[in-house]
C-alpha cells in the first residue's frame, strides 16, 4: 500500500493505494471507519481507497478554512498570486504522473488526460495573473465633499463541488480564482474520481500554501456535500455537475440565501447549413461529440443538418466515426470507457428507447463486452438518424458516445429546434453567411456559441450557461469576478 504522505508517484496499477483527506494542513482518515473504493473504469479493478467522510469532517474542514481566511485575505493579491504560480509550476512538474492518475480513475485517453493537466496549469496561471486586476471604482457623489468607493472583496470560505468528467481541471478551475481573490476553499471531490483532487492537495502542501487555505474532503454528496452547502461557514458554493445535483444544492442553500455558482448540464445543438465547409464541420462534429467518450457538458449532443447537405455530411460523418479506435486509454486510442456501470447502462437504455421511438442506427448501438472489453464499461461510438425532434434522445442529455442527427428544411427550422430545450449551455453553428452569424446573439438562447469550430473554451473567455444549465459562470475576468463581492462606502469629509 502507498503512503499518502510521500510525494513519490503513486502506482495505481499495482495493489490498492490508500489516500487520506487533507484538512487544515494535515492528512486524516476523518471520523468514519468506512472507505470508498475507486475503480479503474477500463478494468473494473479497485485501484485506491479514500475515506468515506461524514458531516463532522465537512465541519472540521470549514472550521479550518474559516480560521485561515483572515490571514490569507490580509496578504496582498500579488502574494496570493505568487502562491498559485508556485502551484502551477508544481502541477507542470508532475504533469505525466497527474495525467496517468486521471486515466486510471476516469478513463479518458492519455493524450486527453495530458490536455487536462495542461488546462490545470492554464487555470492556475491565468488566475495568478489576475492578482493585479482586483479593481474597484471611485464614483462622484451627488453631494459636495463626498465620494463613493466600490471595493471588490473576498466572500470568505468557498465550497467547491466537482464533477467526475474532468476531475483535475475542474478543481483547478475553482481553486485558482478563489484563492487569488482572497478566499479559502473546501473541495469535495466527486466520489467516483477523488484522486486527482487529493494529488493536487499534495502539491499544495509541497509548495507551502498555509494550512487551512486548501482543504479536500471525500465522501458522498448526500452527507458531506449537503453539510458543506448548508453550513453557515460556507459563504459561496461553486458546483459543476448534473441538473439533479444542482437542484438539490439550490434547495439546500435556499434557507440561508446562499451565494451559488452552478454549472450544470447541456444539450448542445450542432447546426450545419448548406453553405458550410463540410469537411471542417465533420471533423468538428466528431471531435465535439466523442472527446472524453462524449462526457463533456458542452459536447455536440444533437445535430441539425440542412437538407441540401445532409446526405453528404452524414456519409462522411459516419465514415469518420467508424474509424475511431476504442480501447485501453493508456495506449492513447480515441475513446476510452464510460466512467462506471451505471453510466454505461444509462447510455444503452437511451439508445434502446430511441430505437423504439423510431430512430435508425447508422453505426454502433451496442455495449462492447467481448475480448479485451470483457472487463470495463465500453460502448460503441454510435450515430442515430431521427426524423422527429420529439424523441426523448433529442431532449435528454446523453453524456456518452452517442449522437442523433436530423435533417431540417431551413436555417429558421434549425434555430427553432435548437432552442426547443430546457438547457442553454453551448451551441455549434457552421455557416459562411455573416448575417446569420451576427444574428446568433438573439436567435440562439445559449450562453456559449461556437461558430465554424469545435468545442473547447478559452481560459480568458467566459463559460456560462443559461436557463437550466446553471447560474454564475467560470473563466476570464467575468468568472474571476464571481469570487469577489462588492462593498460600497460613501465617504464624506
Amino acid at each position: 500500500m502507498n503512503n499518502v504522505h510521500s510525494y513519490a508517484d503513486v502506482d495505481l496499477t499495482n495493489g490498492i493505494s490508500q489516500y487520506q483527506m487533507y484538512i487544515d494542513g494535515q492528512w486524516t482518515n476523518g471520523h468514519s471507519d468506512s472507505h470508498i473504493d475507486v475503480e479503474n473504469p477500463a478494468t473494473e479493478q479497485i485501484i485506491a481507497q479514500v475515506p468515506s467522510g461524514c458531516a463532522k469532517d465537512a465541519t472540521q474542514a470549514l472550521d479550518a478554512a474559516s480560521k485561515a481566511q483572515p490571514a490569507w485575505a490580509a496578504l496582498t493579491a500579488i502574494e496570493r498570486g505568487d502562491w498559485v504560480k508556485k502551484l502551477a509550476q508544481a502541477v507542470k512538474n508532475k504533469s505525466d504522473h497527474l495525467a496517468k492518475v486521471i486515466v486510471c480513475e476516469q478513463g479518458k485517453p492519455l493524450a486527453q488526460a495530458k490536455g487536462e493537466v495542461a488546462a490545470m496549469v492554464n487555470f492556475l496561471s491565468y488566475s495568478a495573473e489576475q492578482a493585479r486586476r482586483v479593481l474597484g471604482d471611485v464614483i462622484p457623489s451627488d453631494h459636495i465633499d463626498e465620494e463613493i468607493f466600490i471595493r471588490r472583496l473576498p466572500y470568505g470560505v468557498v465550497v467547491a463541488l466537482t464533477a467526475w468528467n474532468y476531475p483535475a481541471a475542474l478543481v483547478a478551475r475553482k481553486l485558482a480564482p478563489a484563492l487569488v481573490a482572497g478566499n479559502t476553499i473546501v473541495i469535495k471531490a466527486h466520489e467516483c474520481t477523488p484522486l486527482s483532487a487529493l494529488e493536487l492537495a499534495k502539491l499544495c502542501e509541497q509548495v507551502g500554501i498555509p494550512a487551512g487555505v486548501v482543504n479536500v474532503v471525500t465522501g458522498d454528496g448526500i452527507e458531506v456535500g449537503d453539510a458543506l452547502v448548508r453550513s453557515e461557514k460556507s459563504d459561496l458554493v461553486t458546483m459543476t455537475g448534473s441538473n439533479r445535483a444542482g437542484q438539490q444544492i439550490y434547495a439546500a442553500g435556499a434557507q440561508q440565501i446562499k451565494v451559488l455558482r452552478l454549472e450544470l448540464g447541456g444539450k448542445a445543438p450542432f447546426i450545419v447549413m448548406d453553405d458550410a465547409d463540410i469537411e471542417q464541420a465533420v471533423e468538428a462534429a466528431v471531435t465535439s461529440r466523442f472527446t472524453n467518450c462524449g462526457q463533456i457538458c458542452t459536447c455536440n449532443e444533437r445535430m441539425y443538418l440542412h437538407k441540401d447537405i445532409a446526405e453528404q455530411f452524414t456519409r462522411a460523418f459516419v465514415e469518420k466515426v467508424q474509424q475511431l479506435q476504442v480501447g485501453d486509454p493508456m495506449y492513447d486510442l480515441d475513446i476510452g470507457p464510460k466512467v462506471n456501470a451505471d453510466e454505461l447502462n444509462k447510455i444503452a437504455q437511451m439508445v434502446d428507447l430511441a430505437v423504439s421511438e423510431g430512430a435508425q442506427i447508422l453505426t454502433g448501438g451496442n455495449k462492447l463486452t467481448e475480448g479485451i472489453f470483457s472487463r470495463g464499461h465500453w460502448f460503441e461510438p454510435t450515430v442515430l438518424k431521427v426524423t422527429s425532434n420529439d424523441l426523448s434522445i433529442m431532449h435528454q442529455e446523453i453524456f456518452g458516445p452517442v449522437i442523433p442527427l436530423m435533417e431540417v428544411e431551413s436555417y429558421e427550422q434549425a434555430l427553432e429546434l435548437a432552442n426547443d430545450t430546457q438547457y442553454g449551455l453551448s451551441a455549434y453553428v457552421f455557416t459562411k453567411d455573416l448575417k446569420r452569424i451576427m444574428n446568433l446573439k438573439t436567435s440562439l438562447q445559449f450562453g456559449e456559441i461556437y461558430v465554424n469550430r469545435s468545442g473547447g473554451e478559452m481560459v480568458q473567455g467566459f463559460h456560462n450557461g443559461w436557463n437550466s444549465s446553471g447560474i454564475g459562470g467560470e473563466d476570464g475576468p467575468y468568472g474571476f469576478d464571481n469570487y469577489l463581492r462588492k462593498q460600497t462606502t460613501y465617504l464624506s469629509w
